[in-house]
Parts: C-alpha cells; structure tokens; sequence
C-alpha cells in the first residue's frame, strides 16, 4: 500500500469507511517481520475484529516492492542466545499465523512483490488472497533448516493439497502469480496497477453484506478444517440462529420485496 514510507518497522492501521487496512511496515527490509511485529499484529487484528465499523480487514505491506519478505532473520541470533526464547518466539508466530484464522471478520490478503516465508504463511491464514502480476512466493524453511508446525502444514494441505504443499516445502523454490492461481493459493491474479482498486472495490462489496451471515458461515468454514474432535459446532449453530432472529435477516427480506438494496446493521 502506497504512503509515506516509514523506516521504522511497524504494524499500521489505516481506515478506509467500513475496511481496515493492516499494514506490514518495514520496507528497508521488504517488510520483514520483527519480534515486535510478529507481537503486535494478533493485538492488531483483535482490536480490530471487537471494532463493530469494520467489516472487512485487508493485510497489505508497505509499498510496492513487498507483501512480506518473511521474518527478519537479523534478530535470529538473539533470540537464540536467550534461554527460552526460541519457545516464546515460536508462541508469537503460532498467535500470528492464528490471528486472521480466528477472526470473526473476512480478512483479505493484498499481495503485490515479494510474499516468502512468514508472509506466506501469514497470506495462508487469510480467507481470500488476491495477488498483483508481479507477486513472487516461497517457503524457503528447507533453505534455512527451520521445522514448521503440524498446523501450519495442514493450513497449508487444506489450501493446496498435499503434493503441491509438499513441492513448494521440498523444493524451496520460487514460483510466480500464475503458478499460485493454478496451485489454489491465490483466488484472483489482476495487473499490479489494479491491485489496490481491486481489492478495494471486492472489500466494499463485502462491506455491504449481512455481516451476521460472513460471521456465521467463517466460523463453519473454520470449524470444517478442524479435527472432528475438537470441532466447535455449538457455536456454529448457535452463529447460524442468530442470523435468523436478528433485525438484518428482517431486513434482508424486506429490501428484498421492496427491490432495494438492503442495509445491514449486524445486528
């Protein structure tokens, strides 16, 4: 996303109506993530989710050159110097990559540049992914002998099937915006001029929607990737009810009669 750019590496929050913008700040290092971002962003996001004027979040980085870049691996050797931080460490990066999974509102990755690593992992966790032209993806954990956890491979499993997770964990490799269309990763691939207008106008689109309803069919999409287990379905069913006794489904029905476009309240 276009702006001042900072050199202060930082989450911002910008606000357009009904649709907040996360921005991944750090463009001297293709926003790479710090300690402290990694930190911030799940706060970020649940402020945001608990805010009833937004609807819709979008992640984006700074500028045009990054979504991601991955984690800023100049911090590695201090957090491995430190008894214990390694665990914590790992703790902060479960609650980031969980951060938009747990989200009672869509959230929308604006990928444009470089996404590797923990952006791309951070992009996996979104409901949607729209991609610029020029975007470049990888997962490059084989390159630098990091593990991933069992939920985070799943996430992806779920997202591009096993083979395709299992080439671009094996291989390390590269791969462009036309090999992630194909893959499933992303959902839509527009010129990178178009990016921004994109996303804008599918979040307005979004924005106009029974938000009960988004919350409500989120938390049965989630539930469903879930263990049969541990699955939640008290709570998707309890979602799902609500939707019908609320004022918008009253809404819903009378905008419909009355051939108009519905106002959604949430309530």
């Amino acid at each position: 996303m276009r702006g001042k750019e900072s050199t202060v590496a930082e989450i911002l929050v910008r606000r357009e109506g009904a649709v907040a913008w996360v921005v991944f700040s750090n463009p001297a290092k293709f926003n790479a993530m710090t300690d402290a971002m990694w930190r911030r962003y799940p706060e970020v996001v649940a402020e945001l989710d608990r805010d009833p004027e937004v609807r819709v979040i979008v992640l984006v980085g700074e500028g045009d050159k990054a979504f991601v870049s991955g984690a800023d691996i100049s911090q590695f050797d201090a957090v491995d110097a430190q008894p214990g931080a390694q665990a914590e460490y790992n703790r902060g990066l479960d609650a980031a990559f969980d951060a938009a999974v747990e989200c009672s509102k869509p959230v929308i990755a604006c990928i444009r540049g470089i996404c590797m690593g923990g952006g791309l992992g951070l992009a996996a966790s979104c409901d949607i992914r729209v991609a610029a032209e020029d975007a470049v993806f990888r997962m490059p954990a084989a390159r630098l002998g990091v593990g991933y956890t069992f939920d985070g491979l799943r996430r992806f499993v779920s997202i591009l099937g096993a083979a395709n997770t299992s080439d671009i964990f094996f291989s390390a490799r590269k791969f462009d915006a036309r090999d992630a269309l194909a893959m499933g990763f992303v959902n839509r691939v527009v010129p990178a001029s178009e990016l921004q207008a994109t996303v804008a106008a599918y979040c307005a689109q979004l924005a106009e929607n029974a938000p009960l309803t988004i919350t409500a069919a989120k938390s049965a999409i989630r539930e469903s990737l879930r263990d049969p287990a541990t699955r939640d379905l008290e709570t998707v069913e309890r979602l799902c009810n609500a939707c019908f006794a609320s004022d918008d489904y009253r809404e819903g029905r009378t905008a419909f009669m009355e051939k108009r476009a519905p106002r959604f309240r949430g309530r």
